[in-house]
């Protein structure tokens, strides 16, 4: 595997990968911190593209607080070793001033109907953050094939729309969330649970799992029950210790508020829990 961490070499490797053979090339961006739900991005990957290419970057741009981006997990060496392993044909790990050379960004992208809403209006201009990285790294890299996770679903969505608007000749893959046994969903944030908050954390994807019986239990009474059940499952978090910030069902296609005719829903929920916030999602 090689190891890239110049902007320019990786445009031109994937500009030789793209001359040889017209090899299709699947792109993971990620921000480290591996775990099995990376590597099942990585797989689905290798079955999309001829190469596969994975981006290591914790991208400040997307931290709505200093203290955050400061205790974000970096695990490059370990990282490293584990795409080697799932045969990751380069990994490409910038500085900032790699990707920033300007050290203030002077432009970015902006996806406002999704930007705003759910996520955006609990981490300020995060969205921005993302969506201009991620652009960046579709014009460096100029992949056929991006692959992201359901887990971070208005990212998800949210990329795909910046895609869809600008014009990018990628195919955005999403891969379903990859659970822990007891339901919680992984995330590089996992890690910074106490024991005791690891043995609570399971309680999220619960009370969603609940909130969903409770909503599809009475089809008819749509969109109505949705503040009942969601009301309750913000209750039951409190109940278990968390700190909610929202719990909320929306229109699987734009996030949108649903309708009565709506029938392709999601829930989606973020809390606190300790100092550790964490994001889940199930569809109805």
């Amino acid at each position: 595997m090689r190891i890239v961490h110049d902007r320019r070499q990786v445009a031109a490797l994937c500009r030789e990968w793209r001359r040889r053979d017209s090899q299709l090339l699947a792109f993971v961006p990620t921000m480290g911190n591996l775990h099995a739900g990376h590597l099942a991005l990585v797989r689905h990957a290798r079955e999309r593209g001829d190469r596969v290419l994975v981006s290591v970057f914790v991208n400040p741009m997307q931290f709505d607080r200093p203290d955050d981006l400061e205790r974000y997990p970096r695990t490059l060496d370990a990282d490293a070793r584990k795409l080697a392993e799932a045969g990751v044909d380069a990994l490409f790990c910038p500085e900032p001033t790699e990707m920033y050379p300007e050290g203030c960004v002077p432009a970015r992208v902006t996806v406002p109907q999704l930007s705003g809403i759910l996520e955006g209006v609990s981490r300020p201009g995060h969205f921005d953050g993302v969506a201009t990285v991620v652009a960046k790294l579709f014009n460096l890299v100029q992949p056929d094939v991006g692959v992201f996770g359901e887990k971070d679903y208005q990212q998800l969505k949210l990329i795909e729309a910046m895609v869809a608007a600008l014009n990018f000749p990628v195919l955005i893959d999403a891969v379903p969330t990859v659970r822990e046994a007891d339901g919680l969903a992984l995330s590089s944030r996992n890690g910074q649970l106490s024991e005791s908050a690891r043995r609570r954390a399971p309680e999220l994807y619960r009370s969603l799992r609940e909130a969903a019986a409770a909503c599809v239990a009475e089809p008819d009474r749509w969109p109505a029950v949705f503040a009942e059940c969601t009301a309750q499952a913000r209750e039951r978090l409190r109940e278990s210790g968390f700190e909610p910030d929202y719990v909320e069902v929306r229109r699987c296609s734009d996030l949108g508020e649903p309708d009565a005719g709506d029938r392709e829903l999601i829930l989606l929920a973020a809390a606190w829990l300790g100092g550790t916030r964490l994001i889940d999602n199930l569809r109805l």
